[in-house]
């Protein structure tokens, strides 16, 4: 079984997602991560994220930079949708996605283009969103509990850019496939969320947690 969890930034996906993994009893992958991660690796190069060759030659970052703090970094989640621009980048990563989610016994994967590109079939398909001022409100929430310094206004605009860069890309844009299944959360608790999500799980493919 196959779940594509996709969304914007800040629209509870990713927490959505491993709360489906962890019912349903198979792996999860955030997507994001990897893109994460090459951003990460760019600046670690000394390189530059808006230029596809330098992102490109970050695509070759080793396994153990995914369990980096410094990826979960507001400044390198703006990294990442800059580098995710890059077709060759979108690419180079293309097939690692594709081979976590056919694995035996299925997986769920949360990024933006996993019900549209990476698994195009998966069983069931939840787009993920909330409004910008939302999904601002949350992230600038995030940031003062680790005692960052900033403004939520400053966050707002970082999520518009981020929306606009993700939506607006040429290869593999952020939208909603045709198929699957819109989860708002805005007006939802993580807990409301999350069960939602697995009532709608289990609608679509006929299986209860294992």
């Amino acid at each position: 079984m196959i779940i594509a969890v996709d969304g914007p930034t800040a629209s509870g996906k990713g927490t959505i997602a491993k709360a489906l993994a962890e019912h349903f009893g198979v792996p999860v992958l955030d997507t994001g991560l990897l893109y994460r991660a090459v951003g990460y690796q760019t600046q670690l190069n000394h390189g530059d994220a808006d230029d596809a060759a330098d992102a490109l030659a970050a695509c070759d970052f080793p396994d153990s930079l995914l369990g980096d703090p410094a990826l979960r970094y507001e400044t390198t989640g703006g990294l990442a949708s800059r580098v995710s621009v890059h077709p060759a980048v979108r690419a180079a990563l293309f097939q690692r996605q594709v081979d976590f989610a056919n694995q035996p016994g299925g997986a769920v994967l949360d990024g933006r283009d996993i019900g549209t590109v990476i698994a195009p079939n998966a069983d069931a398909k939840l787009f993920v969103t909330a409004s910008p001022e939302v999904r601002a409100q949350r992230r600038f929430a995030e940031m003062q509990k680790r005692g960052v310094n900033v403004t939520y206004d400053a966050v707002l605009a970082d999520i518009h850019a981020r929306d606009a860069r993700d939506t607006g890309r040429a290869d593999a844009p952020l939208l909603r496939a045709a198929d699957a299944d819109l989860l708002d959360t805005g007006d939802l608790t993580i807990g409301d969320a999350v069960q939602r999500a697995i009532t709608l799980v289990e609608a679509l493919t006929g299986r209860r947690s294992t």
